[in-house]
């Protein structure tokens, strides 16, 4: 057994004609045991169907390319290629793309407060 995985996304733009709703998963293709990851790419006009929180997760979404409107607790936050936005579990989110061109973003969900190390403080020098 390896003690890696490795899956091959291709252009972000194609994920918007291969995958439902513009959007793939990692959490099962790579066997996730800490996170949910997923690579979106949605076309001009899109509007997420629903409000939605969580019950544990806090959500990190990294914009790569686009721009839109994140409405967070009723309050709208306008979103661009760069911008990176925490949401809390509790808080209500929805975003639209508000431009004519496609949006991508990568959205990272990982349950709060589970983070004990990171960076230098979990790495172990091997050579």
């Amino acid at each position: 057994m390896l003690n890696y995985k490795k899956y091959e996304l291709g252009n972000l733009s194609n994920i918007k004609e291969t995958q439902e709703n513009g959007k793939i998963f990692l959490h099962d293709i790579l066997s996730l045991t800490g996170a949910q990851i997923s690579i979106n790419c949605v076309n001009k006009g899109f509007k997420e169907p629903f409000t939605h929180k969580h019950k544990q997760n806090e959500e990190i979404y990294i914009f790569l390319k686009g721009n839109g409107i994140m409405t967070i607790d009723g309050e709208k936050i306008e979103v661009k290629e760069g911008s990176c936005i925490k949401v809390m579990p509790q808080c209500s989110r929805t975003l639209i793309n508000t431009k004519d061109e496609e949006m991508q973003f990568i959205c990272i969900q990982t349950k709060l407060n589970s983070l004990q190390q990171y960076g230098l403080q979990d790495a172990e020098i091997c050579s």
